[in-house]
């Protein structure tokens, strides 16, 4: 909890400083902030390193500052990258990035979503499916697919914080307290 709260800080004063240098920048440091998400996220054994107590400030802030030289990015990103380090807050870097990602989508009006089915649906389904659902929602939709074998049938659709839950196993599982009540 304390996470989503430090994380959100540190990503809303990054949106804020691409805001104010323009949209062009702020969607750079988005692009760049997803990027070190995906390096990070990317190699478990990263993840362990900054993630672990053991290691000093200095220690995560050298390797930050190799994966930064490496990944060539805006100076803006490259202090806020040390700024982390400094702070002992690297490990916080996907966090933040994903923070940013959503601030982003909501000023650019994209809804985030996922649909869950218990087969793997063909790509022609997929984009008639998204193509409904933003028709349906009025904005843009960014959809990511999963199966979900215990659901037994239907779809569960998260959009945002709002759940749809059309499965097999939501049923069954109405319809067996509605006995139980005696409905």
């Amino acid at each position: 909890m304390i996470g989503n709260v430090v994380s959100r800080r540190y990503a809303k004063a990054l949106f804020a400083v691409g805001a104010a240098k323009g949209e062009a920048e702020q969607a750079k440091y988005g692009e760049q902030l997803a990027a070190i998400r995906a390096s990070i996220e990317g190699s478990p054994e990263a993840v362990a390193f900054f993630k672990n107590p053991a290691f000093s400030a200095e220690e995560k802030k050298a390797v930050v500052t190799q994966l930064v030289e490496k990944m060539s990015l805006e100076p803006m990103v490259k202090n806020f990258c040390d700024l982390l380090a400094d702070r002992g807050r690297v490990e916080m870097l996907p966090a933040i990035a994903a923070d940013y990602k959503a601030m982003m989508d909501a000023v650019s009006g994209v809804v985030t979503g996922e649909l869950v089915t218990v087969s793997e649906l063909n790509e022609e389904r997929k984009s008639a499916i998204q193509a409904q659902l933003e028709k349906q929602a009025g904005k843009k939709l960014e959809l990511s697919f999963s199966t979900d074998e215990s659901i037994l049938g239907g779809i569960v659709l998260k959009v945002g914080d709002r759940v749809m839950d059309a499965s097999l196993k939501a049923q069954l599982q109405i319809l067996k307290e509605n006995i139980k009540r005696g409905e």
